[in-house]
C-alpha cells in the first residue's frame, strides 16, 4: 500500500524558530517524523512551512534533501525573494506557497494575487491558504485571480462550511487536515 501524506510539519530545532500568537511547537524532525509514520506505509508527503517558522527555507530544503524526491514542500516566501532563491526552492522540490491568512507569518494578503501568479506563471506552484472558512466569502474576488490554490485543515471552522463547497466547485483543493 502507498500512502502519500498531504500535510505535516517538520520543526527542527536547529533553525530559527518565532512564537506566534505565544505558540512556539514542539521539536518534530524529520527522524521523528519517519518513527510515526513507518507503520502506514508512507511513501511521500509535503512538508508545510509554518507560520513560526515565517520566511525561513534552510530547514525545508534539508528536510526534502532528506527524504527524498517523493516529498514536496509548501514554503512561506516573501514577495521580494529574488529569481535565483526560487529556483533554488524550486530545485529542492518546493511546489507551493504558503498564505497564512488567520495568524501571519508569511506574505501579507495585500500581495497574495501578484506573488501566487508570479509563481504560478513562473513555476506551476499553486497557493496553500490556511484560512477560516468564515472568511472566505470576503476572499471571493481576491481569490477567483490566483490560478490555483488549496484550504489547509478543512477551512478550520465548520460556519463556512457552504463557502468552502463553493470553493470546491470552482476546483480548490481542501486538505482533510488537522481535525
Amino acid at each position: 500500500m502507498n500512502v502519500f501524506d498531504s500535510h505535516f510539519h517538520i520543526i527542527n530545532p536547529n533553525y530559527p524558530l518565532v512564537p506566534n500568537n505565544g505558540y512556539l511547537p514542539p521539536v518534530f524532525t524529520v527522524q521523528n517524523y519517519r518513527e510515526k509514520v513507518q507503520e502506514f506505509g508512507v511513501t511521500g508527503g509535503v512538508i508545510v512551512s509554518g507560520s513560526f517558522q515565517q520566511f525561513e527555507q534552510q530547514y525545508l530544503i534539508d528536510a526534502l534533501h532528506i527524504l527524498g524526491k517523493s516529498y514536496f514542500g509548501v514554503a512561506n516566501i516573501p514577495m521580494e525573494m529574488q529569481e535565483r532563491e526560487l529556483e533554488k526552492l524550486h530545485a529542492a522540490n518546493i511546489r507551493a506557497v504558503r498564505f497564512n491568512l488567520r495568524r501571519g507569518g508569511s506574505e501579507h494578503l495585500s500581495n497574495m494575487v501578484a506573488l501566487a501568479n508570479k509563481l504560478f506563471d513562473r513555476f506551476g506552484w499553486h497557493s496553500e491558504l490556511y484560512v477560516d472558512s468564515k472568511t472566505l466569502v470576503n476572499l471571493r474576488k481576491i481569490l477567483h485571480q490566483i490560478p490555483a490554490f488549496s484550504i489547509d485543515h478543512l477551512g478550520l471552522s465548520r460556519d463556512g462550511l457552504s463557502e468552502l463547497y463553493y470553493w470546491v466547485e470552482k476546483g480548490a483543493k481542501i486538505k482533510a487536515t488537522g481535525f
